[in-house]
Order: structure tokens, then C-alpha cells, then sequence
């Protein structure tokens, strides 16, 4: 099942059956692709952290060159440090809602 992306984040995620970790086998998560790119849940998880870390990192190239007063324009500074605050909010309100998730499945009874 692939689950389209969303509003702009440009992020598209499948999901692939257990199947193969029920039967013993390994899936597709985690695994790496021809390319060396990782494939799977672990690759765009690690993609997606890479992301956030160059949207932080050219925030905060961005607000120090406004408060350096080096920045050719102010109004592009304050919205890419907007984008990494939003990017941030999202990433963390995702972790949040992952652990609890996984807490919910560790307390589900068989």
C-alpha cells in the first residue's frame, strides 16, 4: 500500500506485509536497495531526519546571518526559520504519536 504525501512535504511512504517475519524471512524494511539507498520503514525514517537536520541547520545559518545583518533578504531568513520550527513541531508531534502507539501494542494482551 503506498500513502500518498502530505500538503508539500514531499515524503511518500509504502507499507509492505509481514509476511516474510512471520514465515522467519526478513522484509523489505530495513533493508538496503541496489543503489546502497536504504529501503523500507529504517531508510525513510533516516531520510527524513536527514531532512530535518539540514532544514535546522540552514535555519540557523539564516538567523545568524538577520543578526548579523548580513542577510540579503530579511522576509527569506524569517520564513526558513518558520519552515524548521513547523518542521520540527511535525517531527516531534510524530514521535509522540509513535510512542504511543507502541506502548498501546506493548499493552495490548494475546
Amino acid at each position: 500500500m503506498i500513502i500518498p504525501p502530505v500538503g508539500g512535504l514531499g515524503v511518500q511512504l509504502s507499507v509492505s506485509g509481514a509476511e516474510g517475519v512471520a514465515q522467519g524471512g526478513q522484509s523489505g524494511a530495513g533493508g538496503v536497495a541496489a543503489g546502497g539507498e536504504a529501503s523500507g520503514f529504517g531508510g525513510e525514517l533516516t531520510e527524513a531526519i536527514s531532512s530535518l537536520e539540514k532544514t535546522q541547520d540552514s535555519a540557523s545559518s539564516a538567523s545568524q546571518a538577520l543578526a548579523a545583518g548580513t542577510a540579503s533578504d530579511p522576509e527569506s531568513a524569517v520564513v526558513t526559520v518558520e519552515d524548521a520550527q513547523l518542521a520540527m513541531e511535525l517531527a516531534s508531534q510524530v514521535r509522540t504519536k509513535a510512542t504511543e502507539a507502541a506502548q498501546n501494542i506493548f499493552q495490548t494482551q494475546v
